[in-house]
């Protein structure tokens, strides 16, 4: 039997509700879920690399087929890596999906092996983004409806509520 592998990349600063809405949905559909959360050096992160893991790992502890790796580079790489050949992207509306076309079609082109899987993240998440959640919580204001509680406490130690 194959086992199925599917990636979700992100830089998950933080991770929130929409992301975890996409993770859970998609462990029923793929033996196993590898969350990479990618190093992007030319963009600073409220979290680091290794705090952000942290909270995904917390966030996801019930979900027994779900694992989070670091990485940079190209995911198409990241895929080879692991033997995945779907990349799954939540979309939230009309707008992210132009966005999400251009890095497909980049990774088709290098590698036409690896597919990407488009999922609509769940209606009463479509207006949450890590950056609004950052925000919101830089102004002290509350973001449990929009994080997992260790990620609400985390936002509001770095933001010193």
């Amino acid at each position: 039997m194959t086992t199925t592998k599917a990636v979700i990349p992100g830089s998950f600063d933080p991770i929130t509700f929409g992301h975890l809405d996409i993770i859970e949905r998609s462990t029923d559909r793929f033996d196993e879920i590898h969350i990479c959360v990618l190093k992007n050096s030319s963009k600073a992160g409220t979290f680091s690399v290794d705090e952000r893991m942290a909270l995904i790992e917390e966030s996801v502890k019930g979900l027994d087929n779900v694992t989070v790796h670091a990485f940079s580079g190209l995911l198409v790489d990241f895929c080879d890596e692991i033997g995945a050949q779907t990349i799954i992207r939540g979309l939230r509306a009309v707008s992210d999906f132009e966005y999400e076309l251009r890095l497909t079609s980049m990774n088709k082109k290098l590698n036409s092996d690896v597919e990407t899987l488009y999922m609509m993240t769940s209606t009463n998440y479509s207006f949450i983004s890590s950056s609004v959640v950052k925000e919101v919580a830089a102004y002290k204001a509350d973001v449990s409806d929009f994080v997992p509680e260790h990620v609400a406490k985390a936002l509001n130690e770095k933001f010193k509520k």
